[in-house]
Formats: C-alpha cells, structure tokens, sequence
C-alpha cells in the first residue's frame, strides 16, 4: 500500500465531484469520532443492501449481477472491519437516525425504466465518490490507525464509483436509449448539482455523508 500514489487515485473521483468536504465537516468529524464510525457502519451495511436489492430486482442484467455481487461482499466485509474497530475503540452500538443525503438523492430518481436504473447507479457512483472523497481528507486528520485504515479503503471505493457508471452506460445502451452517452453525462451534471448542494448546505444533523454542521454557518 505505501507505494500507493494516493494523489493520482483520487484524480478521477475529485474531477467527478462537484465540490470538496468542507473544513467545517471536518472539524466536525474529529470532534465526533464514535458518530462518525458508526454511520460509517450504517453506510457499509446500507450500500451492500442496496447493490443486493438491485441484484434480485434486475436478475436480468448479467453484467450488474456479477459486479453487485462484488460489491455487496466488500462492503460487508468493510461492515465487519468498522464493527471491529468500535469494538476496539470500547464504542456502542446505538441506534442513528438517517441524514438527509440519500433521501436527497433518491428523490432524483425517475419514475420509469431503464432510467430509473440509471439513477439509481449514477446516485451509487456519487456516493460511493464521496466516501472515497472523505476518507482521504480524514486520513491524515485522525489518529495513525483510523487514517490507515481509510487509507486502504480507498482503492476499492474509488474502483465502486467507476463500477457503478460503468454499469450505468451498460444498462442505457441495453435499453436502447437514442443517445446513452449524451443521457448519462446529463443525469450525471444534474445529480453532482444536487450532491453538492447536500454537502455544502447547513445540516442540522451531523453524519458520514451530512452538509455543513448548522453550528458553523
């Protein structure tokens, strides 16, 4: 891992984002740690039941079974990791209410296929992006464990965001759109304005995926 070049990696994922983690979030995050690891958790354990979801509901689409099934054993096993480390840490489980951010994005969601589909996968690319995003502007903020292992996260949730505009394209040439590509690169500026909007706007409710924390605006 340290002949990593961690800069070149994140290229891709900071030029598909329509923004930076502001310094609030931040400074937010190191003050709440325990918050921060268990919705990471939440977040891991959300995102494998999503892809398991897409799985059993578009069996047909070969291409996205194999990929899904990828991704639902890492991010399980990323579950597995975060739970260890609250372990470790002597941090409870307790339960948390959801943020804003996914009930924002899936509001984008068209209501008829395949374009559906294609939102949905577009929205797993962006969130997928901005976990990788997160954990490379925390790793080098918390201590020498944690920032080692956001470290190791980031290769394959840089590699999860590609996947899932991957399988986007795939899905709107199957369906016989008119112009795939020119569909998709307008789902994905009109999803990343959203996104951004989620990430830079006061949030009452501080999580792994939340806006600028209220206190700081």
């Amino acid at each position: 891992m340290s002949n990593i070049n961690y800069d070149e990696l994140m290229k891709p994922v900071m030029d598909f984002l329509g923004c930076e983690t502001p310094k609030a979030w931040l400074a937010e995050a190191l003050t709440n740690l325990d918050v921060l690891m268990q919705d990471h958790a939440n977040c891991e354990k959300k995102a494998a039941g999503t892809a398991m979801n897409l799985m059993f509901r578009y069996s047909f689409f070969t291409d996205l079974q194999v990929k899904l099934a990828q991704l639902v054993r890492e991010e399980m096993l990323h579950y597995e990791q975060v739970l260890e480390f609250m372990k470790k840490r002597g941090l409870e489980w307790s339960n948390l209410s959801a943020g804003r951010y996914a009930g924002g994005l899936r509001k984008e969601v068209r209501t008829y296929e395949p374009e559906a589909l294609i939102d949905i996968l577009i929205i797993g690319a962006f969130v997928e992006a901005r976990s990788c995003e997160r954990f490379y502007a925390l790793a080098p903020l918390v201590d020498d464990e944690l920032g080692r292992y956001y470290r190791y996260l980031l290769k394959s949730e840089s590699r999860h965001f590609e996947d899932y505009l991957a399988l986007a394209l795939d899905v709107a040439q199957t369906g016989k759109l008119k112009n795939p590509k020119e569909d998709i690169q307008a789902r994905i500026e009109h999803i990343r304005n959203v996104e951004k909007e989620l990430i830079i706007t006061p949030d009452d409710v501080f999580r792994f995926h939340s806006g600028v924390p209220m206190q700081a605006t």
